[in-house]
């Protein structure tokens, strides 16, 4: 079976996929098309500096590793909402509610 390769692919020293000749992760990409629907223009007009080969390429390789990459999507997230939990109430949200700004 072929390997297969992304021209605009390249890999962090722990592994994480990212555009070739920038810090912007393949995740970064497959999050905006995700989560805010945008297609390769908007991509594109969001991150000037990559052009719609290194995002199609990214795509591609997100397409490809769907899985593990949302296994990755996943594990963040609960990241998140631990360090939320574990942060607890935000004081200037506090001081805004004492006064009446926030219900």
């Amino acid at each position: 079976m072929p390997t297969l390769g992304y021209a605009h692919i390249m890999f962090s020293p722990v592994g994480t996929p990212l555009i070739a000749g920038t810090t912007t992760k393949v995740l970064e990409v497959a999050l905006d098309y995700l989560a805010h629907h945008w297609d390769v223009a908007e991509i594109q007009r969001q991150h000037p500096h990559l052009s719609r080969g290194q995002i199609h390429s990214a795509l591609a390789y997100y397409f490809d590793h769907e899985v593990e990459l949302n296994e990755v999507i996943a594990r963040q997230l609960d990241d998140v909402d631990r360090l939320r939990s574990q942060a607890g109430p935000s004081p200037v949200v506090a001081k805004i509610r004492s006064q009446g700004r926030l219900p």
